[in-house]
């Protein structure tokens, strides 16, 4: 699929992928949205904890929020060894399997410094070496500098994020921090999109969601809306690795994903409904989700600042916390009609008491 084919504005999505922002520090992500949604919303604020939120006020008395975190996973230096090596202190949830190998970047109060994961060459590691478990703690980044100089330039508490560039692989797009950046990418479309709404609108970008959904909290006591919608990705295990479909969650090229539940929340049983149904009457291609492991900023907003029905739209992505997530063209630009349309169809009268 050739870049001009998406329906979508896909630089702005790399830019949003590319550029960093791990949890506690989405300055910079925060940075592109305000810029994005400034022209297109009514008001625009920045809360304490670096939420961002734009809103578009409605015609009626009714109002909705809906929040997708601002958030990579990434690390923090926890110590330089003496020999000019950086070990490190995990922000989020990884898997260190898939760090060997991987370029990274040191971001320092002085600028970026590019750096590198090695792994030792098989040569010259033994059977026991090749099967222990690789922990993060185990991981050194070497910056290709002498001691000295990354004494000077480098300090416990910098910040580390993976290097990748968004792309193109056949029908996929692929990179880095897809998770959680489709969704504040579908925030920004959906602000450009929407026009004269009945219902008051708040787009909200939040942080620190990898690290246990503070922003999200926050965020749900400080907006009193009458519904809430949560906006993630989601697991699709449709690969070889996996034999069993019922383990797939989601399969990529079958539609956005509409959450029934996840670890963190059970989405309210009429909102599923309502956000179904509204799928089938828009053509909206669309899938049913049933997330075993892992939470969203949905159970952020849901009981926060009180009892709020809540549900979630969900983008399928496999290899989710990777540097290679992988999203089907189609679910992108399908997740992004369904938001939008469902956003354009709350008018405050819909009962959602389960």
């Amino acid at each position: 699929m050739d870049k001009a084919e998406l329906p979508f504005d896909v630089d702005l999505l790399a830019e949003l992928t590319e550029t960093s922002g791990v949890p506690g520090y989405e300055s910079r992500i925060g940075d592109i949205v305000r810029r994005e949604l400034d022209p297109e919303v009514d008001r625009l604020r920045t809360d304490g904890m670096g939420n961002v939120v734009g809103t578009i006020e409605g015609s009626g008395d009714g109002s909705v929020v809906v929040a997708g975190h601002m958030d990579e996973i990434g690390f923090m230096v926890r110590h330089v060894t003496d020999e000019g090596f950086l070990q490190l202190d995990a922000l989020g949830g990884w898997d260190a399997r898939v760090l060997k190998a991987q370029r990274v970047t040191v971001h320092t109060e002085d600028g970026d410094i590019d750096g590198l994961i090695g792994s030792p060459p098989p040569h010259t590691m033994d059977e026991t070496d090749l099967e222990e478990d690789d922990e993060v703690e185990d991981v050194y980044v070497d910056l290709g500098l002498d001691a000295e100089t990354v004494a000077e330039r480098v300090s416990v508490g910098d910040l580390v994020t993976t290097s990748q560039s968004l792309e193109l692989v056949g029908d996929h797009v692929t990179g880095k921090a897809l998770d959680n950046r489709v969704s504040v990418f579908a925030l920004i479309e959906a602000a450009r999109r929407i026009e004269e709404p009945d219902a008051t609108i708040h787009l909200a970008a939040t942080v620190q969601e990898e690290v246990g959904l503070r922003g999200a909290k926050a965020l749900g006591v400080d907006i009193d809306a009458d519904l809430a919608l949560g906006l993630d990705t989601t697991v699709a295990n449709d690969v070889p690795a996996f034999d069993d479909a019922a383990d797939y969650v989601t399969q990529l090229g079958d539609g956005a994903g509409i959450k029934l539940k996840d670890s963190s929340a059970i989405a309210n049983p009429a909102v599923y409904r309502h956000i179904r149904q509204i799928a089938e009457s828009e053509d909206v291609p669309h899938q049913p989700e049933v997330l075993p492991a892992g939470g969203t900023d949905t159970a952020g907003l849901q009981f926060a600042g009180g009892a709020t029905p809540a549900g979630a739209i969900s983008f399928p992505t496999r290899y989710l916390h990777t540097v290679t997530e992988s999203i089907h063209a189609d679910d992108l630009a399908a997740a992004i009609d369904l938001l939008v349309a469902v956003l354009e169809a709350e008018d405050g009268s819909a009962d959602y008491t389960p």
